[in-house]
């Protein structure tokens, strides 16, 4: 089985996809990673969706990433006494330490760490931004507001401060638990919630000790403000437009979400755009005509991979949304205005040996009649360079290691193929062509571009480029000429 696309589909698993029949259905639909969201479920839950995906992968013989979610510190409200109470424009409204139930002068909020780092004038969200308090005095233990936008109000709602940086890890006890059973367990990628600034992504890497990718989810402003730092220590991106859409102005976030992908393509890391992308297909079969220019869009600017939440989690039906993720983006990539856009927004600097291989591999490949770029990877990172180029030929990707092949899956047109142990080039020709042949790419009429690194099996060693024939008597004597 092969895609006949580029971009990659995330569907998130939840109550509506748990069992075997389901899942194998939406990656047949177009699933090629899918997520386990660590806010929703028991371990044992999410170690049992993690076996379903692994016996659908042993039976396709295709890797599938599984990318865990942490749910990252959440910031609420505490409990009122009487049940919701109506917060009117212009009312005075405290929050503070003490747990006595609320009402409709003031609830706890029990989170001193905000407290600390309140000034006069901060503006609180409260339930996703349908409330938002501004501050007028504050102290320790209290904030007194004045409600400037008004609405009912009730227990434990959330609570967002965009324009504070918080003094908050990333990682609260819970995600720490999260984060080393999901390595105990095997996943491929891991996704960082609350992220503020590149310190909360070090410190996962060092949790995580090697077992797994780590994403950055760019959700707060502050995140914003400090992508590029953010980018450099980070594996991949989740543009995750739901909290961002909150803490920032709604009209903000597009312009945002253009040039965070433009940044992670030309640093050749992995970009998910993710949130309410078929948000209505949660309740109905079809979605609507915005949601699909929405999905579009992010397929136009170049995005690696587009995200399905709710839609394939809890929603009624996951499988027709991941089907018309999957036709949309065929769509759009048979669009030549789609080419035109993605070769204008090509904006890499070659600084060493690898980059110039791999853009190398695109020019040869789009001058001559070049099937496919086939390249050896033993980190990933060579693939990755190639899918940045965003040739218009398909790319391979060949490792012995299945680590990097699932992690590959997120990727940008890569069809990651797995390989035995390669000592010669020749054998890697040879290898590269039946992986061709056998994804139907190409036939023994056609040629390759084949990279790779000598010495074989060492990362960070791309050093050849060789244009081959698929057929196998021509390698063969091409190597004894």
């Amino acid at each position: 089985m092969r895609r006949n696309r580029n971009v990659k589909i995330v569907a998130t698993l939840g109550p509506a996809s748990s069992d075997l029949e389901t899942i194998t259905a939406l990656f047949e639909a177009g699933a090629d990673v899918f997520r386990l969201n660590m806010s929703h479920g028991t371990h044992d839950e999410i170690r049992a969706r993690h076996a379903l995906v692994r016996q659908i992968e042993a039976s396709s013989g295709r890797p599938i990433a599984l990318l865990a979610d942490l749910q990252g510190p959440k910031l609420r409200l505490g409990a009122f006494a009487a049940g919701p109470v109506e917060l009117e424009v212009g009312a005075a409204f405290r929050l503070d330490l003490d747990a006595a139930p609320g009402n409709i002068n003031r609830v706890q909020m029990p989170h001193p760490e905000i407290f600390a780092a309140l000034v006069a004038g901060s503006e609180l969200l409260v339930n996703d931004g349908k409330i938002r308090l501004r501050v007028e005095e504050c102290g320790p233990d209290f904030a007194n507001c004045t409600v400037s936008v008004g609405g009912t109000i009730s227990d434990r709602k959330g609570v967002n401060v965009p324009d504070v940086l918080l003094p908050l890890a990333a990682l609260s006890d819970k995600d720490r638990r999260d984060l080393e059973f999901a390595c105990e367990l095997g996943v491929d990628w891991l996704a960082l919630s609350f992220v503020q600034r590149p310190e909360d992504v070090i410190e996962a890497r060092e949790l995580v000790r090697g077992r797994a990718a780590i994403m950055a989810k760019i959700e707060k402003p502050a995140a914003v403000k400090a992508f590029d730092e953010i980018l450099a220590v980070s594996d991949g991106i989740m543009v995750a437009r739901g909290d961002l859409g909150v803490e920032l102005p709604v009209h903000a976030v597009p312009p945002i979400q253009k040039r965070l992908v433009r940044k992670a393509r030309a640093a050749a890391k992995p970009v998910i755009v993710a949130t309410q992308m078929l948000e209505s297909m949660i309740e109905s079969p079809m979605p609507t005509r915005a949601e699909v220019s929405d999905v579009a869009t992010a397929i136009y600017e170049g995005a690696d991979a587009v995200m399905l939440s709710a839609e394939s989690a809890a929603g009624a039906y996951p499988v027709e949304a991941v089907r018309t993720m999957d036709n949309v983006a065929i769509s759009v990539e048979g669009d030549p205005t789609w080419r035109e856009v993605i070769n204008s927004s090509r904006r890499i600097a070659h600084t060493n040996v690898a980059d110039g291989i791999v853009a190398a591999a695109r020019e040869i490949a789009e001058t001559t009649d070049i099937k496919a770029i086939c390249c050896f990877t033993e980190s990933g990172s060579t693939a990755a360079k190639v899918a940045r180029e965003r040739p218009q030929v398909p790319i391979i990707a060949l490792s012995t290691k299945p680590e990097t092949l699932r992690r590959l899956c997120l990727t940008w047109g890569i069809h990651c193929v797995a390989t035995g142990p390669i000592d010669r080039f020749k054998s890697a020709v040879v290898s590269a062509a039946r992986a061709a042949i056998d994804l139907k790419l190409a036939t023994e009429q056609d040629q390759i571009v084949v990279t790779a690194g000598v010495p074989f099996n060492q990362p960070g060693t791309t050093n050849i480029l060789r244009v081959a024939p698929c057929d196998e008597r021509l390698i063969y004597r091409a190597e004894a000429e």
